[in-house]
């Protein structure tokens, strides 16, 4: 028998004790894996880009900036590309179904940021053959069931100029993003139809989208833009797009302390019920091992058995976890902001080697400082 077959009957001593242990541990993982996928969709720790460059208000993210600021943001030398959006929100049918739209040039939003949302030339010609039409992101097309060509109606916060509230607009094209951490569930209007239509705010927009030129520190060209209006009427601040998203999920919550806390409390519950069992497991084994010792298992052949057989539990059940947080994400995860990235799969292995590792240093050490005389007392 191998050492490898030994270890593995002996995690399956008692088989129901086993998989309830496995089941526990699962668990767990599956809870860190959705709140470490949400963590990082929703912080844009997978999608959100540390390069490109939003120019806000100063004053306040909902207050609009002068459109004139364009060429003066576009000629800082260091600028690759700059374009502008105005952001308007509205509701379909029933006011619990919100969506965004972001009206922006077609050509200039393409320059800026069309790698990212997967913008092809196709999809862009399309959005520039009438004022009406839109591209939709994937994830809110197939939340809403639209489909290309489909006549679409949004009431909106805001008037138009006949006093209305109604926005018409046609499905032209929808846009995947470059990868499945992309926010999609937003749609893309002309902003020259919306700001012709609009009643208020004419003439200007929520923000600009900047793209350094390879080689420029974002920071740098960021202070640089701000020094720009310092001095003027609408000042501005300038953030990154994983900056951006960060702080305005601390407007609500510290969701990475909370998601820490709740991961946190479930680790720690499931390691002193995997401690508490092995040690119970190893007990009832205080014969055996006296029995192998007398064969000639050494200390170090003794605590890397039992080390391997916790690692053993933990791999088969954090891997059910985790295999079930990813098909998770796979269902409800484009609407839920929900991103299973590579990132979360090692930081979940690197858990399950540190969490297996403690739970049997216990009673390994027990079992390794059992004198064989007490041992054999158990019979």
């Amino acid at each position: 028998m191998t050492f490898f077959k030994l270890m593995r009957r002996n995690a399956w001593r008692k088989r129901l004790r086993a998989i309830l242990l496995m089941c526990s541990v699962g668990i767990a993982f599956l809870i860190y894996g959705l709140t470490a996928s949400f963590v990082s969709g929703s912080q844009g720790a997978a999608g959100a880009s540390d390069d490109l460059l939003g120019v806000f208000n100063k004053s306040g993210r909902g207050l609009p900036l002068p459109l004139a600021y364009l060429n003066r943001i576009a000629g800082e030398g260091d600028v690759a590309a700059v374009a502008y959006t105005a952001r308007m929100r509205g509701f379909v049918e029933v006011e619990k179904n919100v969506v965004a739209v972001s009206a922006v040039d077609p050509r200039a939003i393409a320059a800026a940021n069309g790698a990212e949302l997967g913008l092809t030339p196709q999809l862009i010609a399309a959005l520039e053959e009438g004022g009406d039409r839109v591209l939709v992101g994937r994830a809110l097309a197939e939340a809403q069931g639209w489909s290309i060509g489909q006549h679409i109606s949004i009431t909106s916060q805001m008037m138009k100029v006949d006093g209305s509230r109604n926005w018409s607009f046609t499905v032209s094209g929808i846009f995947d993003g470059a990868d499945v951490s992309t926010d999609t569930y937003f749609m893309l209007a002309r902003y020259d139809m919306v700001n012709s239509a609009r009643a208020r705010d004419r003439d200007t927009v929520d923000a600009f989208v900047v793209r350094p030129r390879d080689g420029v520190a974002s920071g740098v060209l960021a202070g640089r833009i701000d020094a720009l209006f310092a001095n003027s009427a609408a000042q501005t601040r300038t953030q990154s797009e994983k900056q951006f998203l960060e702080a305005f999920l601390r407007q609500f919550a510290d969701v990475g302390l909370i998601v820490g806390l709740v991961v946190g409390a479930a680790f720690v519950t499931i390691l002193m019920i995997s401690v508490n069992t092995m040690l119970f497991a190893i007990r009832e084994r205080r014969f055996e091992i006296g029995v192998m010792k007398v064969l000639g298992f050494s200390r170090g052949r003794i605590v890397a058995l039992i080390l391997g057989e916790t690692l053993f539990i933990f791999a088969v059940g954090g891997a059910g976890g985790l295999i079930l947080a990813k098909l998770a994400t796979f269902m409800i995860g484009p609407e839920f902001g929900l991103v299973f990235g590579g990132e979360v799969l090692l930081k979940s292995a690197a858990i399950i080697a540190g969490l297996g590792l403690l739970t049997g240093l216990l009673p390994a050490a027990n079992a390794m400082r059992l004198p064989i005389v007490n041992a054999f007392r158990t019979r």
